[in-house]
């Protein structure tokens, strides 16, 4: 854990945020910036600081946050459609340098979305 990073504390009970899921390798709350009606983010308890940092170890880490971005979004209703996002880089947008997976929907999204 890193004890600045805000998402390691959320995922330590040590900063609010409303959880929508939690087990023993990751967290799943609601965004407080929603980008759209349901914006969820997925995050590993493990700190990684993004994507490129993630290594052949960390394969079944990754699977169970896509697994947990499935769940989270049938929970909220948009298991029929949603859009899963992994920004990796303050270039294409990462502002908290912790891997998040964001699941969004409950509208619709064009295409590219960049």
């Amino acid at each position: 854990m890193d004890d600045t990073c805000i998402f390691c504390r959320i995922a330590a009970g040590q900063a609010r945020a409303e959880i929508v899921h939690e087990d023993e390798l990751a967290v799943a709350f609601k965004d407080t910036s929603p980008q759209a009606p349901v914006h969820i983010l997925v995050v590993p308890r493990k700190h990684l600081t993004s994507l490129a940092e993630a290594g052949v170890k960390d394969g079944a880490l990754l699977g169970h946050l896509l697994q947990v971005g499935g769940e989270v979004a049938r929970a909220a209703g948009i298991g029929q459609g949603f859009r899963t996002v992994i920004n990796t880089g303050p270039s294409v947008g990462q502002s908290v340098f912790h891997l998040h997976v964001h699941i969004m929907g409950g509208r619709r999204m064009g295409w590219p979305p960049g």
